[in-house]
């Protein structure tokens, strides 16, 4: 077996690819317009740059100067981020993309460069800014390049089931020095090293399996348990170790497959080509997707969401803004290996089956008619790939839903691919006529807010709009019917413009500061609704999650802070309270005289933190709700303080705004006629029940290997399902009359015909889509998928019924017009 040496790299040619594992988001959809946050369009994963060649060790010829180089880059970077400010907006989920502001870094003529002295010189700009310009302003010590090293062995052996012990003890080595190589002469050698290493030990595992596949017997009457949960597991001491660790995971794996009812042959071919395709795609990837890994891992120690973004990445982001894409609809990232949805694009065919979610992980992809491919451990672009397609084609994906141990046999769901309509994107409303005790109807509105976005339509040739506009339409069309008090849903909205979230909030107070911004030398500004008029006025509650995510939280904290809306749903929104922008290194290199062959890529860094108008940040907390809801995704690790090394939780200065304090003294009211309810209705006594189940399934993160258990255990959770199915269809033919508003009939007089379900209790309109989507959920059934979609219809129809009571409380119900 090679040493684990740290030298010189074999040089290859430039190769089209992209590395592996990385967090970084892609969307698999029609591609979102102008002004819309990248974290959608977002970079279809990680590309690959020109493999580096040999001569690791030595600085570039035109670096021989570190000092003046940083002094022009720490310059530049000053420039950069005043230019930032002024751009339209910034985008409050993870992007201000603010590419304008690189011209201020001046186009200077390359000098000419090899690979190797491209990658040196792409390593120390990376390492220059992230210590400069980055939020925390660390320096890249010791300690630093520890979980540097610890994080690209995570990325690639997330499960830590590859690496032995002695690999790790004969890299300790490298720990002291890797800091001051790093920074000064951009040394990676180590990182092709490891890789290195990687391979062999992956295709040690593949050959092993394999051999066992052929010769071992598989039994499962025993009461053997599996852990699932490696992240913090101990490596395998030496190879015997791992070979009995590789076998406990093939034979879960194999009792997953036996679990489908498939016939031991098939089982067989399908778990050796499994294993032989991992090994395949990662023996693909180049020394530079391999750079681009490390410099993700690098990224991260600063914080989760600063980001290395190799070439291919941004020009894939310029392909997917051109609309010519189709897709399932669904935002993507690929940590530990999974490919896992971050969130669904409203009105996509994924969001439009109802089968997936947040969370959920896609184990393989099949083409219509064509055998499935695993997908596990590919590099989310070639996941990426398979998923999109010419519309109208299908789609199928097999599925691990969320909070469903890494063991479970996945359900299977086809798509078919379509281009993501404008409208159904947008924001929507309803009008709902609630019967009252005393046998008056309260008429009350919902409005249904997707996320923040700004300039919709403009690449179709359209006039361009906004979040807030559109908003404002539905709201005016809401108070001409009369109704007396709005819910504003929020909890699927995962973020967007800035500018849209101030100007929206904007519509439910007088002026006055929405958010604050502090960069990290502490200078802070504030953003402010100069408008003094207010549209609508009236009872207002919102409706939040952990999905309620940036822009989000942005909005429900400013609408807290002033007493403005009571607050409904799970304990606290996700937690992001961070603004990022994108450097593009080209210039920067440029600009400080670093050599280049190819094109470097860009720099995703965070650059300053959000604040209440109150002073508190909503990084990490969020924002806490006034009245807490029983709900399966509090429980879920959907929020930032389950990303690893967030930024921390702290305040600044409060600014003055208007206290108006109409939630305090009704909040208590409200919250006693809220238990009482949940506590006397069947439906919350059976979701209770259920959480607490999958909170368990959740929590374990081990899997039983008996077959009989497992089997039964199966056909438990099917007939819980039936059960849910029942008393959704049951929940929403039982909904008061509904009437559903649109952008397209706002502006028309009267309302449009009430909502009508069919028998199992869908929305008549969306007969097409189920006739379209297929859920053939052979296998095993997930509580998790099953009881989110019943909690969150139970959750809007119980956050109507605050809205009834506060506006009671408030003394404005009124019959409802005839």
């Amino acid at each position: 077996m090679a040493a684990l040496r740290v030298g010189a790299a074999q040089h290859r040619g430039r190769t089209p690819g992209r590395p592996p594992f990385e967090s970084v988001r892609q969307t698999v959809a029609a591609p979102q317009v102008g002004g819309r946050s990248t974290r959608k369009a977002a970079y279809p994963d990680r590309p690959r740059q020109a493999a580096p060649g040999p001569g690791w060790a030595r600085r570039p010829p035109m670096c021989q100067d570190p000092g003046s180089t940083v002094n022009r880059l720490v310059s530049s970077m000053k420039h950069f981020k005043l230019t930032t400010k002024t751009a339209a907006f910034l985008i409050s989920l993870g992007l201000s993309v603010a590419l304008a502001a690189v011209n201020c870094l001046g186009v200077h003529a390359a000098p000419t460069a090899t690979s190797s002295d491209t990658e040196a010189n792409i390593t120390r700009l990376t390492s220059t800014i992230l210590e400069s310009s980055q939020f925390a302003h660390h320096p890249l010590n010791q300690e630093l390049a520890g979980k540097l090293l610890d994080g690209y062995l995570d990325a690639l052996d997330g499960t830590h089931s590859l690496f032995l012990q002695s690999d790790l003890d004969e890299l300790a080595a490298q720990r002291a020095t890797l800091a001051e190589a790093t920074r000064s002469a951009g040394d990676t050698r180590a990182a092709h090293a490891i890789f290195r290493r990687y391979m062999e030990r992956l295709q040690q595992r593949s050959a092993f399996v394999a051999t066992a596949l052929k010769t071992a017997k598989f039994d499962f009457t025993g009461h053997e348990v599996f852990s699932l949960d490696r992240e913090h597991a101990q490596r395998p001491h030496d190879i015997a170790a791992a070979h009995e660790l590789w076998r406990q995971q093939l034979r879960a794996e194999y009792l997953q497959e036996k679990l489908g009812d498939g016939p031991p042959a098939q089982i067989v071919s399908h778990l050796t080509r499994r294993y032989a395709q991992r090994v395949e795609s990662m023996k693909a990837l180049s020394n530079d997707e391999v750079l681009e890994v490390y410099l993700n891992a690098l990224a991260h120690v600063y914080d989760p969401h600063s980001d290395y973004l190799g070439h291919e990445q941004m020009e894939s982001f310029s392909i997917a803004m051109n609309l010519s894409l189709f897709g399932i609809g669904a935002s993507l990232e690929s940590p530990e290996g999974y490919c896992t949805i971050r969130e669904l694009v409203p009105g996509g065919p994924a969001a439009r089956c109802g089968s997936l979610g947040p969370g959920d992980r896609i184990v393989a992809v099949a083409q219509d008619g064509k055998p499935a491919v695993d997908v596990v451990n590919m590099p989310l672009s070639r996941i990426v790939q398979l998923i999109r397609g010419p519309k109208g084609t299908r789609v199928t994906l097999s599925v691990i839903p969320a909070g469903a141990p890494d063991g479970s046999v996945p359900k299977t769901v086809a798509l078919v691919r379509d281009e993501i309509q404008l409208e159904d994107q947008a924001a929507k409303a309803r009008v709902v006529d609630v019967p009252r005790a005393n046998g008056s109807t309260l008429r009350l509105g919902v409005l249904d807010v997707p996320e923040f976005y700004a300039n919709m339509g403009e690449h179709k040739g359209s006039a361009p709009r906004s979040v807030t506009a559109d908003v404002a339409r539905l709201v005016t069309k809401l108070k001409t019917e009369k109704v007396q008090g709005i819910v504003l849903d929020l909890r699927r909205n995962g973020g967007g413009s800035l500018a849209e979230a101030v100007s929206l909030t904007g519509l439910f107070i007088k002026q006055g500061p929405i958010v604050q911004t502090r960069g990290a030398a502490g200078d802070i500004e504030v953003e402010t609704d100069p408008d003094a008029a207010v549209l609508y006025d009236g009872p207002l509650v919102l409706l939040t999650s952990r999905f309620s995510a940036s822009a989000s939280e942005i909005l429900a904290g400013a609408l807290q802070d002033y007493g403005r809306a009571v607050i409904v749903g799970d304990s606290q929104t996700f937690g992001k309270g961070t603004v990022q922008s994108i450097l593009p290194l080209d210039r920067a290199m440029a600009r400080s005289g670093l050599a280049y062959a190819y094109d470097p890529g860009a720099l995703k860094i965070t650059i300053r933190k959000f604040y209440r108008p109150g002073g508190a940040s909503t990084q990490l907390r969020g924002v806490a709700a006034d009245l807490v809801l029983p709900s399966l995704s509090d429980f879920s690790e959907v929020s930032e303080s389950f990303l690893k090394d967030p930024l921390p939780w702290d305040s600044v200065p409060p600014t003055p705004y208007e206290h108006l304090n109409r939630v305090k003294p009704y909040v208590t009211a409200l919250r006693d006629k809220s238990t009482a309810r949940v506590a006397a209705e069947k439906t919350f006594a059976q979701l209770g029940q259920d959480i607490v189940r999958v909170k368990k399934d959740i929590t374990s993160k081990s899997v039983s290997l008996n077959e009989a258990e497992r089997r039964q255990e199966l056909a438990q959770a099917k007939a819980r399902k039936e059960e849910r199915d029942k008393a959704l269809a049951a929940l929403r033919a039982a909904q008061p009359t509904t009437y559903e508003i649109t952008l397209k009939n706002a502006d028309a007089p009267g309302l449009p015909p009430a909502m009508s379900f069919t028998k199992d209790g869908k929305d008549v309109k969306d007969a097409k889509d189920a006739k379209a989507t297929k859920d053939a959920g052979a296998g095993e059934v997930n509580d998790a998928a099953s009881v989110q979609g019943v909690a969150d219809d139970i959750t809007l129809s119980e956050g109507v019924r605050v809205l009834a009571d506060y506006t009671e409380l408030l003394g404005g119900a009124k019959p409802a017009p005839k």
